[in-house]
């Protein structure tokens, strides 16, 4: 799953995109605010993490352009103030959570895993399809009751697709949550990772659908 971080201490970017990487999300990285705020305008994200004392554009105004252009997805920002008024600022920007810094690695990772589940209308911890299920707070998938190991774009396939049960979801879509940067939608790498995820699998949960691509959906 695709997100963007906003953040201009590089230090602490250089600390949290390989965290979030781990934690199964392709993470689009911008220090500047107006190249954050330009990007969120045209990319297909999942969430979005957002300083609010960035260079360029600040994060209450990136947050609002985004908003008044319809743009959905959920936005966790981050700040080292921790003042109430700073705080309603941001929600009423159109920011959906909120964390002061300093903060706690994993607290970044499950906050922003429970924003993206709501945002999916998903409601559980636990997302199902059949005998697959994902349990987001741990980061791990199941099948049948034992767990599944799985690379991180295995992972983040998977990832996807369980958010968007039964929904059609292309090829070009799927490469840029998948992959983490120059995907090429007419190379084969997607149709390797997805033959490798359904031997895995080993039931038919992936189904093609000719022409449009493929989506996750129980069997009958």
């Amino acid at each position: 799953m695709r997100i963007l971080l906003a953040e201009d201490d590089h230090d602490l970017a250089q600390r949290l995109q390989p965290l979030l990487e781990q934690a199964g999300f392709v993470v689009d990285a911008f220090a500047d605010g107006r190249a954050a705020e330009e990007h969120g305008q045209v990319e297909d994200l999942q969430a979005a993490i957002v300083d609010l004392g960035l260079p360029g554009l600040d994060g209450l105004s990136i947050i609002e352009r985004w908003r008044a252009n319809g743009r959905t997805f959920p936005v966790l920002v981050l700040t080292a103030r921790g003042r109430w008024h700073d705080k309603l600022a941001g929600f009423d920007a159109g920011a959906d959570d909120y964390l002061t810094k300093p903060f706690q690695p994993d607290e970044l990772v499950l906050r922003l895993r429970a924003l993206i589940r709501r945002s999916t209308g998903h409601a559980s911890p636990r997302l199902q399809c059949g005998p697959l299920q994902l349990d987001v707070n741990a980061g791990r998938f199941s099948l049948h009751g034992s767990e599944l190991a799985l690379s991180p774009q295995e992972f983040r396939l998977l990832g996807y697709f369980i958010h968007h049960v039964d929904t059609v979801i292309g090829r070009e879509r799927l490469g840029e949550h998948v992959f983490d940067s120059g995907f090429d939608p007419d190379s084969n790498a997607l149709d390797v990772l997805l033959g490798r995820v359904r031997r895995k699998l080993d039931i038919d949960l992936i189904q093609t659908v000719r022409g449009q691509g493929w989506r996750l959906t129980a069997p009958a």
